[in-house]
């Protein structure tokens, strides 16, 4: 059972049920003189609560139903729908009777104008209900999907790239803890005589930080480093070499290579 098949129209059917139901407890007819009971009354409901009340809760029953069963499932050849429909009919008019056919000697009750309330939206959503466009609808949207959230309380900036933690063009880092961004320059380029290695093919650029600080390497393979990661600051991983080293790319926008990766937080 899939409530999200379930349309606006269908919700009225419930409603009307659910009104239906409440007065089947109110009085269904009022007089000054008299205790007047309500339909579940043995001695007073009469034709009212077979006729009015049980036809009225079985054809929503079927109308509800049909949206839960195959459309090839019929009741003595005839489909759950037409059921529904005509016992939906067939209360309307009867708690229409009983208006009409009301004693002189008492008023009409709350029971009995709540009931044929309920009957007639029962009746009129399920003879005209396919014809408005507003009961086609959806009675429980689908969820919308969850934005996805920063790490540390950071912002997704416009043009933030590599999809951690936006998209867009430049890469621009998230800043720690709700800090303020600091600029990015655009990257510079690697020297021409450097060929780095291929990174895997299923490399995706992501958002780290390190647990300590640690040294930058320039990518040419110089032993002085040319920036030091520090801890709390986010970092571009834009290259994979090897099992255990990235090229990171700084919030300057320097490139270099990160020997060691242990311990680090991706973003």
């Amino acid at each position: 059972m899939n409530i999200r098949s379930l349309t606006r129209g269908d919700g009225v059917v419930i409603g009307a049920a659910v009104l239906l139901f409440i007065a089947s407890f109110l009085d269904f007819y009022s007089s000054d003189r008299l205790n007047m009971p309500s339909v579940w009354d043995t001695d007073f409901g009469g034709l009212a609560l077979p006729t009015v009340f049980l036809v009225g809760f079985i054809a929503a029953g079927l109308l509800l139903a049909t949206r839960f069963q195959p459309e090839s499932r019929k009741v003595a050849g005839l489909p759950l729908q037409a059921w529904g429909t005509v016992l939906a009919v067939s209360a309307l008019w009867s708690s229409l009777w009983v208006l009409i056919t009301c004693p002189s000697s008492v008023d009409l009750g709350a029971g009995a104008v709540l009931s044929f309330l309920a009957t007639l939206a029962l009746a009129g959503v399920t003879l005209f209900g396919s014809k408005v466009p507003a009961l086609a609808g959806q009675l429980v949207p689908d969820p919308k999907p969850a934005a996805a959230i920063p790490p540390y309380g950071g912002q997704p900036q416009p043009g933030a790239g590599y999809g951690y933690p936006g998209y867009g063009n430049t890469p621009q880092p998230v800043p720690p803890y709700g800090g303020s961004p600091e600029p990015v320059a655009t990257p510079a380029p690697a020297p021409a005589h450097q060929e780095p290695a291929a990174a895997p093919a299923d490399f995706t650029p992501f958002w780290f930080a390190v647990p300590v600080a640690r040294p930058l390497y320039a990518e040419d393979g110089s032993p002085a480093p040319i920036a030091e990661l520090a801890p709390g600051t986010w970092y571009l991983a834009v290259e994979q070499r090897g099992p255990a080293t990235l090229i990171a790319q700084t919030q300057d926008g320097r490139r270099g290579v990160l020997n060691d990766t242990s311990g680090i937080q991706r973003g």
